[in-house]
């Protein structure tokens, strides 16, 4: 065992950490933490997500606020702060270039049968083509070449008028639906009516708008021996899960809560993953494929129900670190060791926000009922940089305390920040609890969750201290879903591996080793009663569960690479493989080196941690945005 000593890393133009993606006392139910996990990170049970003010927009915006994103994160977190303190590896640690492409990180969804997700068809099923003649059909007759063309300019915003006028040349109710489905078929996204002008009929094709366009979606007729749901597998590049959604909702006309997917993925990297969507054929899905970037759909298939979050089991990950340090030897005896022995399970960095001001104070401060510190946390002016409206948002409501003052400042008002002061203008500053309410749940129970994870990530911390790699008497384990405390003799017939320690909550037991009191400590100096950690806001009773201490990766392989261009891909991807593109070429020498490891993981495990245990880092942005200040400069 040794302290963490993080190693250089050096990251270029990176400003977002690894995706992930992601139980003698009485012996007491298991929680399934990671049912809670993944919720958090979706938006509110019927609600569109809240706005990511963290998140920018495309690689040429973040780069363009970079000296902004740098002196933010001057100010932002590291890993001692949120108790990510120990290694358990020997090796030397070394530095590499972390997610120096997007497409440096390619993760994987592993389904609940254990199969990897991956989109290798683009056709559509058969039993869905009793449509298409007849759209094709209208399309050969009636659409020319031209007004495809002008369609196709409209579909991507490139017509300036805003609209397609098409003719009516035989005018017929039946001409007319077989042009309007051709159109909204053919082009999703767009909308038709039909108009009359000088006597004559036409098609007026345009884009939907309006709020009410997305939240009623046309009836179409749906056949009685389909699944009501189309699964789908959804390869994307650079854009987060809920903002690929939100995309596609737009484009079919439907709300976001249409979907269902079994987990979200990170936005830096190229993510593979099933999706589910009530009652859209796959022909209307495919017709996407034209007309979206960074996002490619396939692997159709009719099915009686949505996903469920948390069902997955787990991602399979291609990591390429690159410029790596390291020697040979050191590689090997890092990579051996992940195979081996695995990696701490801390709770990763993007568990606790990248501001001055995380996530688990505000949990903490919910916990302890203390309502005026939750809303001064999160509306409070802040170190560090922040887009402009937020600044000026937060200095007004320093300022006057007003909340209808503050939201004026805001034009952006579904972040926290907006929902929050809509809340206390609509129920009075007195009301603080039903004002916090108008957060989208998931949204609020993050804070919460945040402080538990804190909380775990110090105890295990203390725990690797005191008794290292080995099961000892007072550890817990699980047995058939409950935890049990280890007498001395049972420790010597149990690995490490087996042992979990509890996320405080009222239905957990803690370890009887003095690590055990250290939960006590802990939660006494932060004001609260590790034996009443039932709230009276019922949202916000703690539970508990349990998390095994270390992971050990599956499937874990790796390989040094030799290449001389920084802007070659060195990963294979589906979409490439669908096109034929030739696989990348690895030099027998090259200028540089790369380490590119696979590997899968559990769901809710970090695939930051897996890489810090490698590298010897430190993950937070705060580190590797220093670092790669100091890299360019």
């Amino acid at each position: 065992m040794e302290e963490a000593e993080a190693s250089p890393l050096t990251v270029t133009g990176e400003k977002r950490s690894l995706p992930e993606e992601d139980p003698g006392h009485a012996a007491k139910r298991l929680r399934v933490e990671q049912e809670e996990e993944e919720q958090e990170s979706r938006g509110g049970d019927e609600e569109e997500p809240l706005e990511q003010e963290s998140q920018g927009g495309d690689e040429e915006e973040e780069e363009q606020e970079e000296e902004s994103f740098a002196d933010m994160m001057k100010h932002g977190l590291s890993e001692p702060d949120v108790g990510i303190l120990k290694f358990i590896s020997e090796h030397k640690g070394f530095s590499g270039i972390l997610k120096e492409r997007y497409s440096d990180f390619v993760v994987h969804e592993i389904n609940k049968e254990g199969k990897m997700v991956r989109l290798d068809d683009l056709s559509v099923p058969a039993d869905v083509e009793e449509d298409s003649q007849d759209c094709s059909c209208a399309e050969t007759q009636t659409l020319t070449e031209e007004q495809k063309q002008q369609l196709d300019e409209l579909q991507h915003f490139k017509n300036k008028e805003g609209s397609v006028a098409i003719e009516v040349q035989e005018d017929s109710k039946e001409k007319r639906t077989l042009l309007h489905r051709a159109v909204k078929t053919l082009y999703p996204g767009l909308e038709t009516k039909t108009e009359d002008r000088e006597g004559k009929k036409f098609i007026v094709a345009y884009h939907a708008a309006g709020k009410s366009a997305l939240a009623a979606p046309r009836k179409h007729s749906w056949p009685k021996n389909r699944g009501s749901f189309c699964h789908f597998v959804l390869y994307k590049e650079n854009k987060d899960t809920m903002d690929a959604i939100n995309l596609l909702s737009k484009f079919l006309r439907v709300r976001p809560n249409m979907f269902s997917y079994m987990g979200t993925k990170d936005k830096r990297a190229v993510t593979v993953q099933e999706i589910a969507v009530l009652k859209i054929s796959a022909e209307r899905l495919s017709h996407l494929n034209k007309c979206l970037m960074n996002l490619k759909l396939g692997n159709f298939s009719y099915k009686k129900q949505p996903l469920k979050l948390g069902e997955l089991q787990g991602n399979h990950f291609t990591v390429v670190l690159r410029n790596i340090s390291g020697s040979l030897e050191q590689v090997e005896q890092a990579m051996t060791s992940l195979k081996e022995t695995g990696f701490i399970n801390y709770y990763g960095m993007q568990r606790f926000g990248t501001t001055a001001v995380p996530t688990h104070r505000v949990g903490r401060a919910i916990l302890q009922n203390n309502w005026k510190e939750v809303v001064d946390l999160i509306l409070k002016p802040r170190p560090g940089a922040e887009k402009g409206y937020l600044v000026k948002c937060r200095e007004e409501w320093a300022r006057s305390q007003d909340p209808e003052a503050a939201l004026k400042r805001l034009p952006v008002k579904r972040c926290v920040e907006g929902q929050l002061l809509r809340g206390l203008a609509k129920y009075g500053k007195n009301n603080i609890i039903t004002a916090f309410g108008l957060i989208p749940r998931n949204n609020r129970l993050m804070y919460i969750h945040s402080y538990q994870s804190y909380v775990w990530n110090c105890m295990v911390s203390k725990r690797m201290e005191a008794f290292g790699l080995r099961a000892v008497e007072g550890d817990l384990v699980l047995r058939g879903g409950y935890a049990h405390v280890l007498s001395a003799e049972e420790a010597e017939k149990h690995s490490v591996h087996d042992v979990v320690m509890p996320l405080p909550g009222f239905d957990v037991i803690y370890p009887t080793h003095s690590v055990g009191g250290g939960y006590r400590d802990m939660l006494s100096a932060d004001d609260l009663d590790i034996d009443s950690m039932r709230h009276k806001v019922r949202d916000y009773s703690l539970a508990g569960a349990y998390r095994r201490i270390l992971i050990r990766p599956r499937d874990v392989s790796w390989e040094l690479i030799q290449y001389d261009d920084p802007r070659v891909p060195l990963v294979h991807t589906d979409v490439e493989k669908l096109e034929n593109a030739p696989a990348p070429v690895y030099l027998k020498e090259g200028k540089y080196r790369a380490l590119k490891m696979e590997f899968s993981l559990p769901s809710s495990t970090y695939a930051t941690m897996a890489v810090r245990e490698v590298l010897k880092m430190d993950t937070s942005i705060k580190n590797q945005t220093q670092l790669n200040t100091s890299w360019l400069n």
